[in-house]
C-alpha cells in the first residue's frame, strides 16, 4: 500500500521552530516531486514548499521564504520541512504529497494524513 506518514507537528510559541518529517512507504520515492501544503482553519489549502528531485533546488513560497526549508533523502524515502521563526499565521494542518512517478510537482497522486502545527503568541 502506498502511504506517506507525517510526523513532527505540535505546539510552539511565536519565534519557535518545528521540524516535520514525511516518510514514504510502498512506492518508489526518488522519481517523484515532493510538495508540502498547509491549510489553516477557514482558508484554502496552499502550497508552501516543494523539491522536484534530489538534484533540484528546493522552492518555498514568499510567505515562508527564509524561514522554512525543505529537503529530501531518497535513500531513506523521506522529506523534511524545517520551520523556523514561526508565527500564529503559520498555524495550520501541514501535509506532504508526492507526484506520480516521473511527474512534475503539479501532478500530485499521493497525500499524507496531515499533522497539526499550532503557534501561540
Amino acid at each position: 500500500q502506498e502511504q506517506l506518514i507525517e510526523s513532527g507537528g505540535g505546539s510552539v510559541q511565536t519565534g519557535g521552530s518545528l521540524t516535520l518529517s514525511c516518510a514514504a512507504l510502498g512506492f518508489t520515492f526518488r522519481s517523484r516531486c515532493v510538495v508540502w501544503f498547509r491549510q489553516a482553519p477557514g482558508k484554502e489549502r496552499e502550497e508552501v514548499a516543494s523539491i522536484y528531485r534530489s538534484f533540484a533546488a528546493p522552492v518555498t513560497v514568499d510567505s515562508v521564504k527564509g524561514r522554512f526549508m525543505v529537503s529530501r533523502d531518497d535513500d531513506k524515502s523521506t522529506s523534511i520541512l524545517h520551520m523556523n521563526n514561526l508565527g500564529p499565521e503559520d498555524t495550520a494542518v501541514y501535509s506532504c504529497a508526492v507526484s506520480r512517478a516521473g511527474g512534475d510537482c503539479t501532478e500530485i497522486r499521493i497525500w499524507g494524513q496531515g499533522t497539526q502545527v499550532t503557534v501561540s503568541s
